[in-house]
């Protein structure tokens, strides 16, 4: 969310982004409301204050002016609610450095590291690996969980979990706090996050979600899909001091996704599925842009780290306007190499959001003058699992058909190779 007066007074900057993200707001639509609003509230209070200038003799009076306030006030809530909905479809302001394009064709390769494998044998795919190594079970997973559906077996969940403790200690080591957080959310969290009213067909509704003990109905509730909602909304309507940030927080959590907008893409194996694990990060500092910027690049280095220490090949993206959703600043994605792909395939997300998320959940600190200031919030993904094991099955695989253990993930399992049960 912006600030109204920011929107009012660079109208043609607001208008920009709007076209830039391809988001479906009509500008001039909500400026009008506005006006309409805050000529609502001037009415309101003057009718108020004129309400207290009223002697008893002016008993009359005073009924027709409190009727007329009455009857103003169902207005303005139509009117606010108008408001708040057009408010939440604002996006940000992209940075002046972010390539202008329409979707992911346009993003911008800026580095790569590590170099593409080459096998002197024929490869094979990760669900043929899985399948061969009794490791990965995609038939009876569709059969018992439908469309995605999958189980890991054997080696493959020892490595997920080997992989989720490997990346929990980095981020310990690196002084973020750690959670397993609710992912069971309310409207409001995901309201907060920019993935509602984004990206809500994205996210599962839950049929039932019960009643309170006095019998009446809960409020709606949604999986999330990633933990970054329930870790922005742990701090929601909290005021820090200046010197107690950054305020750097880690999770693992269970996601899910509906995957709505990817249909028939990625439909084999474990690249889009509607289930995973993640490890992700989120980090609120001051409301500076270089202060914000520095923070974005050391979280990405982190995902970086982690990849280098797999040994595995990537590139990292800057990502356009039209690829990079309403909410954010700047915006980088991290690619992998997968083999059977020939391509690098999506691995990890680094964005930072400055203010837009804290507003919309009131998350501020009191500077050093004492005045309360909205937060910048970023996040990054630490980890994604199933996903990843693409890259490592793939990239690891040996002529024999077994597929090695990188060095940093050895002393979490009690296996240095996956072999072959046949």
């Amino acid at each position: 969310m912006l600030d109204i007066k920011f929107i009012r007074e660079n109208k043609e900057v607001v208008e920009k982004a709007i076209k830039d993200k391809g988001v479906d707001l009509d500008l001039d639509q909500l400026i009008d409301i506005d006006k309409k609003r805050r000529k609502l509230i001037k009415d309101i209070e003057e009718l108020k204050a004129k309400q207290n200038t009223f002697s008893q003799k002016d008993i009359e009076k005073a009924r027709e002016n409190k009727a007329k306030i009455k009857e103003i006030v169902p207005e303005l809530k139509k009117i606010e609610e108008e408001y708040n909905t057009l408010m939440l479809l604002v996006p940000n302001i992209p940075s002046e450095d972010t390539p202008v394009g329409k979707d992911d064709s346009e993003n911008r390769e800026i580095f790569s590291w590590g170099s593409i494998p080459e096998f002197n044998f024929p490869i094979k795919d990760h669900i043929t690996l899985g399948k061969d190594l009794d490791i990965i079970d995609l038939e009876r997973g569709v059969k018992v969980s439908g469309f995605r559906g999958y189980y890991l077996k054997n080696e493959a969940a020892l490595l997920v979990f080997a992989l989720m403790l490997y990346c929990i200690k980095k981020m310990r080591d690196k002084g973020f706090t750690f959670m397993i957080p609710p992912t069971i959310l309310k409207e409001f969290a995901l309201i907060g996050s920019g993935h509602f009213p984004f990206g809500k067909e994205e996210v599962y509704e839950i049929a039932n979600p019960g009643r309170l003990a006095d019998g009446s109905k809960k409020e709606k509730s949604y999986l999330a899909g990633t933990s970054e909602p329930s870790l922005l909304a742990y701090y929601s309507d909290r005021v820090f001091e200046e010197k107690d940030l950054p305020i750097k927080t880690c999770a693992f959590s269970q996601c899910y996704r509906s995957e709505a907008g990817s249909y028939g893409k990625d439909t084999k194996g474990l690249y889009r599925l509607h289930e995973f694990m993640k490890v992700e990060q989120i980090l609120l500092c001051k409301n500076d842009i270089e202060e914000s910027e520095k923070w974005l690049l050391e979280m990405r280095k982190i995902s970086e780290e982690i990849l280098q220490e797999l040994e595995l090949p990537y590139r990292v993206l800057h990502i356009c306007t039209g690829d990079m959703g309403a909410g954010k600043y700047k915006m980088y994605d991290i690619e992998t190499w997968m083999p059977s792909r020939n391509s690098y395939g999506e691995t990890h997300s680094d964005s930072n959001l400055t203010d837009w998320q804290a507003r919309r959940l009131n998350i501020k600190y009191k500077n050093k003058k004492g005045k309360r200031v909205f937060v910048h919030a970023l996040n990054n993904t630490v980890i994604a699992s199933p996903r990843i094991l693409i890259a490592l099955l793939e990239n690891y695989q040996q002529k024999d058909g077994s597929v090695k253990i990188p060095s940093v993930l050895k002393k979490y399992l009690p296996f240095e190779k996956i072999n072959s049960r046949s």
